[in-house]
């Protein structure tokens, strides 16, 4: 009897645990239908904001490159570290280890960990070497992961370090062309989908939403050989004349183009610590001076241009001196009379300010003008100076003097190339450009062919043995050129001890194709004069610029001596 309850027992407990199992079974099902179905996109979405993530996919920025091809602005990959700050955090036993590595102080770490607070990205070095990112990936720290980004490089150094300027850390252009052309450097960032482990590595790229775009590349007109060599001979001059300063430009006189420009002190662009903004100013754009004597030509294209006066007219500097109200212009010697050529010829002050003061101040300033003097000269430099040129209703008789020899006006070391550039192009002058040229641009009308072309005449005399500016004279070619020599205006009042040196010139004078300045600020005072100091420059970079570019050497020839006048070619 009790064997027959016990067996009669079984088939319940049987079925019990089957209905048991049946509705586990049932609602495990339909839980999976619910997750699978019902709830599926939900927990897609959730899943794919703690693995999947949206990241940028950087392109490099254009390259920028001489008129040969040769590079002189490259961006090249490199990695930058990041954390994920939550996961991070709990690795606290490994940051000694990365602090190490990175160079970085335990505050510093401990600060930008602080500051990632509620993020989950934070940069905490940027710009490693490959070396040092394969030894991040091989610590394998929880939350630590690398970013490929661009790092610009410039090949040439501080050669060029003012002309081309610099980027930031995050390739975006600061000083320079790299600024002045931004926006057509800089390359667009991409994106794409990617999915992260626990770690914040990435894992496997699931889609790209956009492809990067690289930026166009940038052709200047500079000539990177011709740049080495105003580079090195501009850093000798400031050496040897113990000068606080120094610029110069080379210039094509057919189209503008600029082939270099150079400062003195530089900087290199490839390493910036401790760098102050004054280190990268470009002072051929934004440094005005008062170009001297090197204005004196213009003057005298302004006498010729009036009919009143020739090549050979007299001009009578005895004794050496001029007196005007209270103030006195002089010579450095007492010349006597002067034909017109002979005052560019022997750079007289005297001759200079009787002609001037002999002409309309308006035509005198009119000349300035069209020569460029006074506006910027469209280099798109960043800080470019548009200099001065005070209207001639302000001039009175000492003011008109003195602007004849190139005192109480200011100009840029490119403006100066620029107008010499028309004296070159028989009065034509042209856009001056860091760009390659590839075709005719319209230029403007200076003074008539006939005036630059006699201009050009007396300019080499200017450089013969007889003239302020022999030391600039180039073997095998004719130079024609203009020293300058003026005192520093500082404060609102002249320095007896500090000048500024300047020659402006050209060459091979018979046909020029180069026009070169070159300016010395504050050099010894016992070798001040543009003769001694910017000259010599112009002579040794105009040397090997003419050989670079093959441009045969012209004729022998003598300088011209104006006949001796006649008549009515007599002015006091």
């Amino acid at each position: 009897m009790s064997r027959g309850v016990q067996t009669g027992s079984h088939p319940i407990r049987y079925w019990v645990v089957l209905t048991l199992l049946a509705s586990g079974l049932v609602v495990i099902g339909a839980r999976a239908a619910y997750l699978q179905v019902v709830a599926s996109d939900y927990l897609q979405r959730q899943g794919d904001a703690r693995y999947l993530r949206t990241v940028t996919d950087n392109a490099h920025r254009g390259m920028i490159l001489d008129r040969n091809g040769e590079p002189l602005a490259i961006s090249t990959p490199v990695e930058s570290v990041w954390i994920q700050p939550a996961t991070f955090a709990n690795s606290r036993d490994r940051w000694p280890s990365l602090i190490k590595l990175l160079g970085l102080r335990e505050n510093e770490l401990r600060r930008i960990v602080k500051r990632a607070h509620g993020r989950e990205f934070m940069y905490v070095k940027r710009h490693i070497t490959p070396d040092v990112a394969k030894r991040v990936t091989a610590m394998g720290i929880p939350g630590v992961a690398l970013q490929r980004e661009y790092r610009r490089y410039y090949p040439t150094g501080s050669i060029s370090g003012h002309v081309i300027g610099f980027t930031n850390i995050d390739d975006h252009g600061q000083e320079g062309l790299e600024l002045a052309y931004d926006h057509f450097l800089r390359s667009t960032p991409g994106k794409k989908r990617v999915l992260r482990d626990l770690y914040g590595n990435v894992v496997e790229t699931v889609e790209s939403i956009s492809l990067p775009i690289a930026g166009q590349d940038l052709i200047l007109s500079i000539d990177r050989r011709i740049q080495y060599l105003a580079y090195r001979e501009l850093k000798a001059a400031i050496k040897t004349y113990n000068a606080r300063a120094a610029t110069a430009i080379v210039l094509d006189a057919r189209t503008g183009e600029i082939l270099a420009m150079v400062n003195q002190p530089g900087f290199n662009p490839n390493n910036r610590a401790n760098l102050r903004s004054t280190a990268f100013r470009n002072r051929a754009v934004t440094d005005v001076f008062e170009p001297g004597s090197t204005l004196k030509p213009f003057t005298i294209a302004v006498a010729l241009e009036s009919g009143k006066y020739m090549p050979n007219t007299l001009i009578n500097t005895a004794p050496g001196e001029l007196r005007i109200g209270a103030r006195t212009i002089s010579d450095r010697h007492d010349y006597g009379w002067l034909s017109v050529a002979q005052v560019i010829e022997k750079s007289s002050n005297v001759g200079a300010a009787k002609i001037a003061l002999a002409m309309n101040k308006n035509d005198m300033w009119n000349m300035f003008r069209r020569a460029g003097f006074g506006e910027t000269t469209g280099s798109r430099l960043p800080g470019e100076s548009a200099g001065l040129v005070n209207a001639p209703s302000d001039w009175v008789p000492i003011d008109q003097a003195n602007v004849s020899f190139g005192y109480g006006i200011s100009v840029t070391a490119l403006q100066l190339a620029r107008a010499y550039g028309a004296l070159a192009n028989d009065g034509l002058m042209l856009p001056v450009t860091l760009l390659r040229r590839n075709g005719p641009v319209r230029a403007r009308r200076v003074m008539s062919p006939r005036t630059a072309r006699q201009i050009r005449e007396m300019l080499e005399l200017a450089v013969s043995r007889t003239g302020t500016g022999r030391a600039a004279q180039v073997l095998h070619y004719r130079v024609a050129g203009k020293t300058g020599t003026v005192h520093k205006l500082v404060s609102g009042n002249y320095v007896d001890d500090r000048y500024v040196a300047s020659f402006a010139g050209m060459a091979p004078a018979s046909n020029p194709r180069l026009v070169m300045v070159v300016t010395v600020d504050e050099p010894d005072e016992q070798r001040h004069f543009g003769g001694q100091t910017a000259a010599p420059v112009f002579s040794r970079v105009m040397t090997g610029a003419l050989r670079l570019l093959n441009i045969p050497p012209d004729l022998p020839a003598q300088p011209v001596r104006w006949a001796a006048p006649v008549g009515n070619n007599k002015a006091t």
